[in-house]
């Protein structure tokens, strides 16, 4: 029982329990394993990067509870997290970060040499992302670039290249990420402002939600372009449509900024890339089949 109870304290410091992360680190990558060969991936590549966004999230969960452990204690959202309790040491979640690490490594060892270059890259930006809080006024910027590092890897898996789509969707992902994360972040303002901790909400101010909304619609418009280049059908554009309207939904959410709607908009947005999803995968089926 109490090894038990071990097993279900890590699945906690890794989030195992609110997978919301692994999906929208998730979406992007799926997005772009169809566009890089112009449709579906073979089924070790879909494996692969699957896994890899599983465990990569919950090292960079567990990085972020390391490096905040002497934060989440004055957070009303985090203070009954395992490190800042202390019901896990710093030392087991070290461990347990890099096991993660290792494992996620193993799997992409499977690949081209460019793709184990890619990871190195990401695996560096997941494991910093934390700290940047301290310093960085947008640290949301940072970790966008940090969840698009699955756009150029699934990429460079399937065909060893890093052509002009992959810096268009990396810069259309930047901008959801600093959008659903100010969304996130509005979430703990006021325990943010008091500890000092930096974030896109605090730095935007009172335009906060024009902030998110620019972000959204310039993600939108992007995501047009990249339909364009990659030739898309009307079913992808039309889930760009319906991921509008689900956006608009999100700011009769968050424009009265109460923390509990706040954080609905934020989960929320695993129905825009879940929609974008589904609309690339039925647009490319329906090609096959025509």
């Amino acid at each position: 029982m109490i090894l038990m109870e071990r097993f279900n304290q890590y699945g906690r410091l890794m989030r195992l329990n609110k997978p919301i992360g692994i999906l929208l680190l998730l979406w992007p990558t799926l997005w772009s394993l169809w566009f890089a060969i112009d449709g579906p991936p073979s089924w070790v590549i879909l494996c692969i990067f699957l896994l890899g966004a599983i465990l990569m999230r919950s090292a960079g969960c567990v990085m972020n509870d390391f490096a905040d452990r002497n934060f989440d204690l004055y957070v009303e959202r985090t203070k009954d997290r395992p490190l800042a309790t202390g019901v896990v040491s710093t030392k087991e979640a070290l461990l347990l970060a890099t096991t993660l690490s290792l494992c996620a490594f193993l799997l992409i060892l499977n690949l081209n040499r460019l793709t184990i270059i890619l990871s190195g890259c990401a695996l560096f930006l997941a494991i910093s992302y934390p700290f940047t809080k301290r310093f960085l006024a947008i640290p949301q910027a940072y970790l966008g670039i940090a969840f698009s590092f699955g756009i150029p890897m699934a990429f460079s898996a399937q065909t060893g290249e890093l052509p002009l789509i992959v810096w268009l969707l990396m810069m259309a992902n930047l901008l959801w990420v600093i959008a659903y994360d100010t969304e996130y972040a509005m979430v703990d303002k006021i325990d943010d402002l008091k500890i000092g901790i930096k974030t896109s909400a605090i730095t935007f101010g009172r335009f906060d939600i024009v902030g998110i909304m620019l972000c959204h619609l310039i993600f939108l418009t992007i995501m047009v372009g990249v339909g364009v280049a990659q030739k898309m059908g009307f079913l992808y554009y039309i889930g760009l449509g319906i991921s509008l309207g689900l956006i608009i939904y999100q700011y009769s959410l968050i424009y009265d900024r109460n923390p509990a709607h706040c954080f609905k908009a934020f989960l929320h947005n695993n129905w825009v890339g879940g929609t974008i999803f589904f609309g690339i995968v039925l647009d490319y089926f329906t090609r096959t089949i025509l």
